[in-house]
Protein backbone atom coordinates (compact mmCIF):
# COMPACT_ATOMS: atom_id res chain seq x y z
CA UNK A 1 0.00 0.00 0.00
CA UNK A 2 1.36 3.56 -0.83
CA UNK A 3 1.77 6.02 1.88
CA UNK A 4 -0.86 8.88 1.70
CA UNK A 5 -1.34 11.97 3.03
CA UNK A 6 -2.38 11.63 6.89
CA UNK A 7 -0.53 8.68 7.51
CA UNK A 8 2.42 8.48 9.84
CA UNK A 9 5.53 7.33 8.87
CA UNK A 10 6.73 3.84 9.36
CA UNK A 11 10.02 3.13 12.01
CA UNK A 12 12.95 3.52 9.26
CA UNK A 13 16.66 2.80 10.10
CA UNK A 14 18.75 5.05 7.07
CA UNK A 15 22.44 5.74 6.74
CA UNK A 16 24.45 9.00 6.59
CA UNK A 17 28.19 9.43 6.15
CA UNK A 18 29.88 10.58 9.12
CA UNK A 19 32.93 11.66 10.16
CA UNK A 20 33.89 7.76 11.51
CA UNK A 21 31.93 6.32 8.10
CA UNK A 22 29.07 5.23 7.97
CA UNK A 23 26.34 6.16 10.87
CA UNK A 24 22.63 4.57 11.18
CA UNK A 25 19.71 7.35 11.21
CA UNK A 26 16.28 6.33 12.69
CA UNK A 27 14.24 8.34 10.72
CA UNK A 28 12.04 9.40 13.93
CA UNK A 29 14.61 11.24 15.50
CA UNK A 30 14.67 13.22 12.19
CA UNK A 31 10.53 14.22 11.86
CA UNK A 32 9.32 13.60 15.81
CA UNK A 33 8.10 17.15 16.52
CA UNK A 34 10.01 18.71 13.78
CA UNK A 35 8.47 19.85 10.28
CA UNK A 36 10.69 18.11 7.60
CA UNK A 37 10.83 17.66 3.92
CA UNK A 38 11.72 14.22 2.16
CA UNK A 39 12.58 14.22 -0.99
CA UNK A 40 13.49 10.87 -2.71
CA UNK A 41 14.90 9.97 -6.37
CA UNK A 42 15.78 7.16 -8.64
CA UNK A 43 19.52 7.27 -8.39
CA UNK A 44 22.22 9.27 -7.16
CA UNK A 45 23.96 10.29 -10.08
CA UNK A 46 21.81 9.67 -12.20
CA UNK A 47 20.93 12.40 -14.91
CA UNK A 48 17.37 13.67 -13.74
CA UNK A 49 18.13 13.68 -9.86
CA UNK A 50 21.51 15.19 -10.41
CA UNK A 51 20.74 17.74 -12.97
CA UNK A 52 17.05 18.86 -11.84
CA UNK A 53 15.87 17.20 -8.38
CA UNK A 54 18.49 18.02 -5.72
CA UNK A 55 19.37 21.50 -7.54
CA UNK A 56 15.21 21.97 -6.78
CA UNK A 57 15.91 22.20 -3.01
CA UNK A 58 19.15 23.84 -3.23
CA UNK A 59 17.80 27.01 -4.54
CA UNK A 60 14.53 26.42 -2.53
CA UNK A 61 16.10 25.82 0.78
CA UNK A 62 15.66 29.43 1.83
CA UNK A 63 11.76 29.31 1.09
CA UNK A 64 11.31 26.26 3.33
CA UNK A 65 13.15 27.81 6.33
CA UNK A 66 10.77 30.72 5.69
CA UNK A 67 7.67 28.26 6.27
CA UNK A 68 9.17 26.83 8.67
CA UNK A 69 11.06 23.75 7.64
CA UNK A 70 13.38 22.34 9.94
CA UNK A 71 15.39 19.81 7.76
CA UNK A 72 15.36 18.86 3.96
CA UNK A 73 16.22 15.13 4.00
CA UNK A 74 17.54 13.52 0.35
CA UNK A 75 16.62 9.45 0.21
CA UNK A 76 17.87 7.04 -2.51
CA UNK A 77 18.17 3.63 -2.46
CA UNK A 78 22.23 3.94 -2.45
CA UNK A 79 24.84 2.89 0.09
CA UNK A 80 26.00 5.66 2.28
CA UNK A 81 28.64 6.19 0.38
CA UNK A 82 27.70 7.17 -2.54
CA UNK A 83 24.83 9.58 -1.37
CA UNK A 84 27.65 11.32 1.23
CA UNK A 85 29.72 11.87 -2.37
CA UNK A 86 26.76 12.63 -4.01
CA UNK A 87 25.78 15.43 -1.87
CA UNK A 88 29.12 16.60 -1.98
CA UNK A 89 29.44 16.37 -5.73
CA UNK A 90 26.12 18.60 -6.47
CA UNK A 91 26.64 20.87 -3.50
CA UNK A 92 23.75 19.73 -1.04
CA UNK A 93 25.32 18.88 1.78
CA UNK A 94 27.44 22.11 1.90
CA UNK A 95 23.73 23.62 1.65
CA UNK A 96 22.78 21.84 4.19
CA UNK A 97 20.48 19.39 3.23
CA UNK A 98 20.71 15.96 4.56
CA UNK A 99 21.50 12.71 2.12
CA UNK A 100 20.32 9.57 3.44
CA UNK A 101 20.46 5.76 2.07
CA UNK A 102 18.45 3.39 1.91
CA UNK A 103 20.34 0.90 0.99
CA UNK A 104 18.10 -2.74 1.19
CA UNK A 105 15.40 -0.59 -0.17
CA UNK A 106 13.44 -1.26 2.87
CA UNK A 107 11.69 2.34 3.86
CA UNK A 108 11.32 2.54 0.36
CA UNK A 109 9.14 -0.68 -0.11
CA UNK A 110 7.17 0.09 3.26
CA UNK A 111 6.15 3.17 1.73
CA UNK A 112 4.74 1.46 -1.23
CA UNK A 113 7.24 3.86 -3.45
CA UNK A 114 9.62 1.17 -4.81
CA UNK A 115 9.37 0.71 -8.82
CA UNK A 116 12.02 -1.89 -10.91
CA UNK A 117 13.09 -0.75 -14.29
CA UNK A 118 15.51 -3.68 -15.60
CA UNK A 119 16.65 -2.32 -18.79
CA UNK A 120 17.67 0.79 -17.55
CA UNK A 121 19.72 -1.55 -14.65
CA UNK A 122 16.81 0.22 -11.62
CA UNK A 123 16.28 -2.64 -9.26
CA UNK A 124 14.38 -1.91 -6.17
CA UNK A 125 14.17 1.95 -6.84
CA UNK A 126 12.30 4.94 -5.14
CA UNK A 127 9.97 6.22 -6.79
CA UNK A 128 10.37 10.41 -7.48
CA UNK A 129 8.33 12.45 -4.58
CA UNK A 130 8.41 15.00 -2.21
CA UNK A 131 6.56 14.98 0.77
CA UNK A 132 6.12 17.42 3.77
CA UNK A 133 6.28 15.57 7.23
CA UNK A 134 5.01 17.38 10.35
CA UNK A 135 5.52 15.30 13.56
CA UNK A 136 6.06 12.02 11.80
CA UNK A 137 2.60 12.58 9.42
CA UNK A 138 2.33 13.12 6.08
CA UNK A 139 1.06 16.41 5.01
CA UNK A 140 1.51 17.04 1.64
CA UNK A 141 2.85 14.25 -0.96
CA UNK A 142 3.60 15.16 -4.26
CA UNK A 143 4.57 11.94 -6.56
CA UNK A 144 6.03 12.04 -9.94
CA UNK A 145 3.67 9.92 -12.83
CA UNK A 146 7.21 9.19 -14.07
CA UNK A 147 10.57 8.39 -12.63
CA UNK A 148 12.69 10.84 -15.33
CA UNK A 149 9.96 13.88 -14.94
CA UNK A 150 10.45 16.71 -11.92
CA UNK A 151 8.23 18.63 -11.71
CA UNK A 152 5.58 18.14 -8.13
CA UNK A 153 8.22 17.02 -6.56
CA UNK A 154 10.85 19.60 -7.49
CA UNK A 155 11.41 22.32 -4.30
CA UNK A 156 9.24 24.62 -6.43
CA UNK A 157 6.55 22.18 -6.92
CA UNK A 158 6.50 21.39 -3.44
CA UNK A 159 5.87 25.09 -2.38
CA UNK A 160 3.53 25.94 -4.85
CA UNK A 161 1.00 22.93 -2.37
CA UNK A 162 2.17 24.29 1.42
Amino acid sequence: MTITVGDKLPDATLVQMGGEGPEPVELSSKTDGRKVVIFAVPGAFTPTCHSAHVPSFIRTKDQFAEKGVDEIICVSVNDPFVMGNWGEATGASDAGITMLGDPEAKFTKALGMDFSAPPAGLIDRSKRYAMLVEDGKVSVLNLEDSPGTCEVSAGEGLLADM
